[in-house]
């Protein structure tokens, strides 16, 4: 049985509904609320209108659980994360973050919103370890979710060495006084930005 995916508001119903990578199964809009004027003030696909749920404010309420919403709750259903493909014959810069146990969710959402405003290519995250993607990552994320590709793996060190032979270089971020400085850093060409958890940081095996 697919596991249905939660979103709640406005900033990532856009992307959402702009993706083809997911399926919407419906859409739960409170009655006079932000989001129901903005379905009624613009166009709106067909088959999108089609999933509209139209509820008064004490039924919509039972259902949000005090969660922020804008008065727009999105069920939807899809992969959430990817296999990360082979990057060799990719002569052009590519940037990619690969993010090393990362625990919090608000962390995760932040800094997938972060990325795409970067201009980050795709993040790779861990299977092990690592919060994944939840429906806080993807509320957090503020519609950034849905437009950057995330690729996950199950051996960061592995993953990297193969990186490494697909001419990737690896820049990682860590607080040392003798590191450089990270606008001395030449990122025009085939990159990896690493970041590790909030507690220890990045490995000492990678």
């Amino acid at each position: 049985m697919r596991k249905e995916n939660i979103l709640f508001g406005l900033n990532g119903f856009e992307s959402l509904i702009g993706s083809k990578d997911y399926i919407i199964k419906k859409i739960l809009i409170e009655n006079s609320s932000p989001a129901s004027r903005y379905i009624e003030h613009n166009k709106i696909d067909n088959e999108i209108k089609k999933k509209l749920i139209f509820l008064n404010r004490k039924e919509f309420s039972i259902i949000s659980k005090n969660n922020r919403t804008q008065g727009l709750i999105a069920h939807f259903e899809g992969k959430l994360t990817r296999t990360l493909p082979s990057f060799k014959n990719i002569k052009t810069n590519v940037g990619l973050l690969v993010l090393d146990q990362i625990e919090d969710p608000q962390n995760l959402g932040q800094i997938i919103r972060t990325a795409e405003c970067a201009g980050i290519d795709g993040i790779i995250i861990s299977k092990n370890n690592s919060c994944g993607i939840t429906n806080a990552v993807i509320q957090v994320s503020q519609g950034a979710f849905f437009n950057i590709p995330i690729y996950e793996v199950s051996n960061i060190d592995q993953c990297l060495r193969v990186l490494k032979k697909e001419d990737f270089w690896v820049v990682a971020l860590e607080n040392e006084a003798s590191n450089k400085n990270w606008y001395e850093v030449d990122y025009r060409k085939k990159i990896v930005i690493m970041l590790g958890s909030e507690g220890k940081g990045i490995k000492k095996l990678i």
